[in-house]
């Protein structure tokens, strides 16, 4: 019933790029916590990007600077903007929602960063 779908995901050169989406349905989106992960090839999985109920962002080293993630609780969506990405970039991004020791996720979407 819960779900997180995200989309967005694809090809995309060098310095170029994207803007992830994860759309919720069955939570009340405006009280969650929302965040995107990422899992490369051989990798564990990372955090990239929190923001809060309360709209406070936070973000992981390797992508400050370069990404920005917002929400919309009326479209229950949240958005990871991409820019200036790199080939160690590539892997698939997660989208999580979490709150009160509850937490769901996505199905993932894949993003390749290569020329």
């Amino acid at each position: 019933q819960v779900q997180l779908v995200e989309s967005g995901g694809g090809l995309v050169q060098p310095g170029g790029a994207l803007t992830l989406s994860c759309v919720s349905s069955g939570i009340i989106f405006r009280q969650y916590a929302m965040a995107w992960y990422r899992q490369a090839p051989g990798k564990q999985r990372e955090w990239v990007a929190t923001i809060t109920a309360g709209g406070r962002t936070n973000y992981g080293d390797s992508v400050k600077g370069r990404f920005t993630i917002s929400r919309d609780n009326d479209k229950k969506t949240a958005y990871l903007q991409m820019t200036s990405l790199k080939p160690e970039d590539t892997a698939v991004y997660y989208c999580n929602a979490r709150f009160s020791e509850t937490g769901y996720w996505g199905q993932g979407t894949q993003v390749t960063v290569s020329s």
